[in-house]
């Protein structure tokens, strides 16, 4: 029946079983996936599962008033952006440049926390309240929501950063400012990244590094053979792992939501306290726009931020396939991604000690060139990404960084890749390969224990 190899604890089984496996060729990623043998037309993506989003609820376990503060913070995240004076259940500080309206509009699939939903919201975002803003061309009511980045300076210097699809000239509450859409119309200079779920993010938070780096080491010959390496992107302080974000480039929820509040909708707060656009005529509020009333006692909305998606649980998965399972870890999926870590000691009683069933090892992989995004982020090269946890997969819709993709066949393939003369054959092209060489069965039983994840 051939060899299981495993290494306990880690969380990361590569079963090698001939049984499972036909006409196996040799270890390693060689110079590309082989192609899809003729029956392997048949195979097809199940599609998005039905029935419920089983997301969007709070962790198990948390006492009454951690309950209250998932449940305010859950409030803050949905909350619309206004420029100024908002109505009843909003927030003022919105520009001049932003990407959306709320956290929650764009995480928004299955369930709040999630990701870019069916209909783009970004599409109303555009010309509500008056804006005059053009949707560009990479925008479209179908989706994905996308924000984009540039890849160089007018000067042909590393760019990376994140440049705001849209301004408030023109809308009812910003009279007076006139700053300028910015120019998008060089299309090989940009880059998209799509909303990344928050999901069980306080789980992810409490994995300990020194779980990260031990599973990360388990099974490394079985690893090598498969072409599988890995790092982790860390603080450039104190040297921690970071572990958020497309590129794990953020270190904690409290800076992901801080930062994003900054960027995504030009909310200057006490984490990020400077107007990212400042212009004259386009400032109404004076920074910190997102502050700590001390008047009244109310808090600032980043605090709430975190604590929703630190207190969110993980998606609930459906009822599993055994065999998709199995092949799962037989051709190397679990290689990278780890099905299970465990938290560390916390004094939050729903974090302490738990089985995380992330599917991810939330460390840096070179990707290929086909899926590089010449953009550095921390040591993260421009063809390196974070394993992406696949929890909540069955209820995506869209797949990869940048969403170009709506069909996990397509998208499992496009994981393999040849190097280049600037980047190496990607990670996972030795899994790619050995998924190509099951049958059509084998595949589609594969792809159903995705869908159910």
């Amino acid at each position: 029946m051939g060899r299981i190899v495993s290494t306990a604890g880690t969380g990361v089984t590569l079963v090698l079983a001939s049984a499972l496996l036909s006409q196996q060729g040799p270890p390693g990623p060689g110079p590309g996936p082989r192609p899809p043998r003729p029956q392997e037309s048949a195979v097809r993506d199940p599609g998005v599962r039905s029935g419920a989003a089983g997301a969007g609820e709070a962790l198990a376990g948390l006492n009454t008033a951690q309950l209250r503060y998932f449940l305010d913070g859950k409030e803050a995240f949905e909350e619309e952006s206004f420029v100024k004076d908002p109505p009843p259940n909003g927030d003022a500080g919105l520009g001049p440049g932003f990407n959306g309206l709320s956290c929650g509009q764009c995480h928004a699939a299955p369930a709040a926390g999630g990701t870019s939903p069916a209909l783009n919201p970004q599409i109303e975002a555009a010309t509500k309240f008056g804006a005059r803003n053009v949707v560009p061309p990479f925008l479209s009511l179908a989706g994905p929501v996308r924000v984009v980045r540039f890849a160089r300076r007018p000067d042909g210097s590393p760019d990376g950063g994140v440049h705001n699809l849209f301004v408030i000239t023109g809308r009812q509450d910003a009279a007076g400012c006139n700053a300028r859409q910015e120019d998008f119309s060089n299309a090989t200079n940009l880059r998209f990244r799509i909303p990344t779920p928050v999901f069980g993010g306080g789980l992810l938070e409490a994995i300990p590094d020194a779980a990260l780096e031990q599973n990360l080491a388990a099974s490394a010959a079985e690893k090598r053979a498969l072409g599988i390496a890995g790092r982790f992107n860390r603080s450039d302080n104190d040297g921690t792992i970071t572990r958020f974000g497309w590129k794990a480039q953020v270190k904690s929820l409290s800076v992901f939501g801080g930062e994003a509040y900054n960027v995504e909708m030009g909310v200057s707060n006490l984490l990020f306290p400077q107007e990212r656009n400042a212009m004259p005529g386009c400032i109404f509020h004076a920074g910190p726009e997102d502050d700590v009333d001390f008047e009244a006692g109310d808090t600032d909305d980043v605090p709430l931020f975190a604590a929703f998606m630190r207190f969110l649980a993980p998606p609930a998965p459906a009822a599993g396939n055994s065999e998709g399972r199995a092949l799962f870890a037989a051709v190397g999926c679990a290689g990278c991604h780890t099905p299970s870590l465990r938290t560390g000691a916390s004094r939050i009683a729903a974090l302490h000690e738990k089985e995380v069933g992330l599917y991810s090892d939330l460390a840096l992989h070179r990707m290929g060139p086909a899926l590089a995004d010449d953009i550095s982020q921390g040591v993260a090269g421009g063809d390196e990404w974070r394993t992406a946890p696949l929890w909540g997969l069955g209820k995506r819709i869209f797949f990869l960084h940048d969403g170009r993709s709506k069909d996990l066949v397509e998208t499992i393939r496009m994981h393999g890749g040849q190097g280049s003369d600037r980047y190496q054959p990607s990670e996972a092209t030795g899994a790619v390969q050995r998924f190509n060489e099951l049958t059509s069965a084998q595949q589609q039983a594969l792809l159903a224990f995705l869908r159910s994840l």
